[in-house]
């Protein structure tokens, strides 16, 4: 059997082989992020490095970096699936170092957040919605336009509203808001959708085994939180006192966008946060719920014929 070097050796004094090695080798090193590298490392870097280390940067410079090549990462065209690649300099070689890729750090939290909240889980159409597929209409053109406009607008940090999307049964209100999140993870933005009436009812259950504050912060502290199908719930004190107004005013006052889908309009909520399920009038209370809400959420009226007849 031949020896892999005396393989090598052969392959080197192959004309044809040389040709498209020096081809590769210009390729690799026009690559602007190889460029980047070499330039930084300068000082440490030897011409023998560099060559020695030629398939390393051939291996880096083909790969994607903060996922700018890949579509998903179930479509990730990088050697280990959800890591990308970083050039690093190891007793005096060029090595590859892998990290977890931003798709691949916000799958791993979204699991997280399932598991600790069931009712993240939302209807497969929602999860998939998108502006491009949209049957927009004239009728919910104004709640498109704004939610297409949050999206170009948000920073990270920046003090930015929400939108409250209010009407009809099925026009499409928790629609716009997959949209949003589907959108907002392109940019590699974390968010949250939960069903409110589940919510609630998810949280009541969460007293028992003592999962309840664990699950409370989570969701305060979510970069971008949306409540879906609020005011469809059964009102109680507690939940509209210890649930839902500690979210809000956390994420009020850390200027957190929180974003809203009811069949009410503002007055309509306020009246809901009133009565409890025992026929107690709070008015008070619901009224600092709605302040909250109003500072948190611009109101748009989405209207339109029912999706789902």
């Amino acid at each position: 059997m031949e020896k892999i070097n005396d393989t090598l050796k052969k392959l080197g004094a192959n004309s044809s082989f040389q040709e498209r090695y020096q081809k590769m080798k210009q390729e690799v090193l026009k690559n602007p992020d190889v460029r980047t590298f070499l330039r930084e490392q300068e000082d440490e870097l030897t011409s023998e490095m560099i060559e020695v280390g030629m398939i390393k940067l051939y291996e880096y410079a083909n790969q994607s970096k903060e996922c700018n090549k890949c579509p998903n990462l179930g479509s990730c065209i990088n050697v280990m699936q959800g890591y990308h690649p970083k050039l690093v300099i190891i007793r005096g070689r060029i090595d590859i170092q892998y990290d977890r890729c931003p798709r691949k750090v916000m799958e791993e939290a979204k699991k997280k957040k399932e598991k600790l909240i069931q009712s993240l889980y939302v209807p497969q159409d929602i999860l998939e919605s998108s502006f491009n597929h949209m049957d927009i209409g004239q009728d919910r053109a104004e709640a498109v336009r704004a939610a297409i406009n949050f999206v170009k607008q948000y920073e990270p940090g920046k003090k930015q509203k929400g939108l409250y999307f209010y009407g009809e049964f099925g026009v499409g209100k928790s629609y716009i808001l997959g949209a949003i999140a589907n959108e907002l993870s392109q940019k590699q933005v974390s968010s949250m959708i939960v069903y409110v009436p589940e919510l609630f009812r998810e949280m009541k259950g969460s007293i028992a085994d003592s999962t309840l504050n664990k699950k409370l912060e989570s969701i305060k502290r979510e970069p971008i939180l949306m409540l879906d199908d609020i005011g469809a719930e059964t009102m109680s004190s507690w939940i509209r006192d210890e649930v839902l107004g500690p979210i809000l005013q956390f994420r009020m006052l850390e200027n957190l966008p929180t974003f809203f889908s009811s069949n009410f309009d503002f007055s309509g909520l306020e009246h809901h946060l009133t009565y409890t399920q025992r026929g107690e009038e709070e008015k008070m209370k619901a009224m600092r719920v709605m302040e909250r809400i109003r500072y948190l959420a611009a109101p748009i009226y989405v209207k339109g014929p029912n999706k789902r007849l």
